[in-house]
């Protein structure tokens, strides 16, 4: 459906395309007739994110660095839908046992976030895993290096103001969570 602030696309063109990510130059012209050129465009696969909680309310992060911080930091298990993943559920239960050694036979889509509409293609979908345990031996690829720690929500929850998650996509899936959890107070 197209309104009045759709941009029209003249002409596109890839200048980086590859298994991660694809950079797209697009040649635009927005309703008033002004042409924006060139406008970048990231082309990402959807991702997925996982709150983890076991039996105790803990909650299951992964320790990681990452080279655009070049700091190694705390996450929620997450990835990429991948082709063998019908439905982003099936990678998220797929992400948490690769990187974790934790499932469950609970998870609950709690979301869906756009990482920068302006820029990006993909959408992130949240999922809150209850009941979690350990079932095996974490499956890493190559580039990855995770260690895997537990904490209390509630200690995730005060983390935040501290610094403890950085990933905004990752805070606003706790927030998601927290929200499906009936623990979020409005006032």
């Amino acid at each position: 459906m197209v309104n009045a602030f759709d941009w029209i696309v003249l002409k596109s063109r890839h200048l980086v395309k590859d298994k991660w990510i694809s950079v797209r130059s697009d040649t635009c012209q927005m309703p008033n007739g002004t042409i924006v050129d060139p406008y970048y465009v990231l082309e990402y696969p959807t991702w997925v994110n996982v709150v983890a909680l076991t039996k105790n309310q803990e909650v299951i992060l992964v320790k990681q660095y990452r080279h655009g911080l070049k700091k190694t930091i705390l996450e929620l298990p997450s990835g990429a839908v991948e082709a063998e993943d019908v439905l982003p559920v099936e990678a998220a239960k797929r992400e948490l046992l690769e990187e974790t050694g934790y499932t469950s036979n609970n998870f609950i889509e709690t979301g869906i976030l756009s990482p920068n509409p302006a820029t990006h293609t993909n959408l992130t979908y949240c999922f809150l895993a209850t009941d979690v345990e350990r079932v095996a031996d974490l499956k890493l690829d190559d580039t990855e290096q995770i260690d895997v720690v537990l904490l209390p929500l509630k200690k995730v929850v005060e983390g935040i103001d501290k610094g403890m998650l950085l990933q905004a996509l990752h805070i606003s899936s706790l927030f998601f969570a927290l929200k499906k959890l009936d623990k979020v107070q409005f006032y």
